[in-house]
């Protein structure tokens, strides 16, 4: 389990986040969503020490991160995988390149092991073969699943993904949620992701945080969002369908 206690985070003098305290659980897939600006972020980038908060904990299991000088907290990050929103691949990489990077990084396995870790990891996002291509040579979609692989590749006890279907089709963006889902599912990990999209947290939004102007506004599961009496979760939920069926007749 992760925890984020009162965490607070300014930029300049814009009050970004405000006192958030949430839970994220073990084994589910944990959303935070938002409006843009609301923070949702924000305070994936403070969890995982991208940020740092002026105010607040993050606790791994126990382990106060936040705490940590950088020695510890590489302790951790090798437990920690994670999905950027631009997938972040290397350009001059092949793509099991880019799934060894972090196995080069923190691990001292020999190039054979790397080898077929990485050839597990592609064969997990059914990406079987693309070994040799280049992120120019593959489509988004490809893109997000190779990120996946490279975030997985370390088998992660907790998994950070950053709006996976964003500048996606509807039906790719369903195949992604369901791949993070599978992997949640799979290898039990804290799954935390950031997403506008209404239909990822219809989908597979087990444990979901509202951030509104900084603060958390509503936490439930996607059962219980459809019943929420909360205005501004109300009027987010909305928007959010309105604007994806207009997508939709474009």
């Amino acid at each position: 389990m992760i925890e984020a206690k009162d965490i607070h985070k300014t930029f300049s003098e814009n009050y970004v986040l405000r006192g958030i305290s949430a839970k994220f659980m073990e084994g589910k897939c944990n959303l935070i969503i938002g409006g843009s600006g609301s923070g949702k972020t924000t305070l994936l980038k403070c969890m995982v020490g991208l940020h740092e908060p002026e105010q607040g904990s993050v606790i791994y299991d126990g382990r106060d991160f936040t705490r940590m000088n950088f020695d510890a907290r590489i302790e951790i990050r090798k437990e920690i995988g994670m999905l950027f929103q631009s997938s972040a691949l290397f350009d001059s990489m092949t793509v099991e390149e880019n799934i060894m990077f972090p196995l080069n990084m923190f691990t001292n396995q020999k190039t054979k092991e790397k080898r077929e870790r990485a050839n597990f990891c592609l064969n997990r996002v059914n990406l079987e073969g693309k070994n040799n291509l280049y992120p120019a040579e593959l489509s988004g979609g490809m893109k997000k699943r190779v990120g996946i692989a490279r975030a997985i590749s370390m088998q992660p006890k907790y998994l950070f993904v950053d709006e996976p279907n964003s500048g996606l089709d509807p039906k790719t963006a369903i195949v992604i949620d369901e791949l993070i889902q599978e992997l949640t599912d799979e290898f039990n990990t804290t799954t935390v992701v950031v997403t506008h999209d209404m239909n990822s947290v219809m989908g597979i939004g087990d444990n979901i945080i509202f951030l509104h102007q900084g603060e958390k506004w509503w936490e439930g599961s996607n059962k219980e969002i459809a019943h929420s009496d909360n205005k501004e979760l109300n009027e987010f939920v909305f928007a959010s369908k309105f604007m994806e069926a207009a997508k939709e007749k474009l």
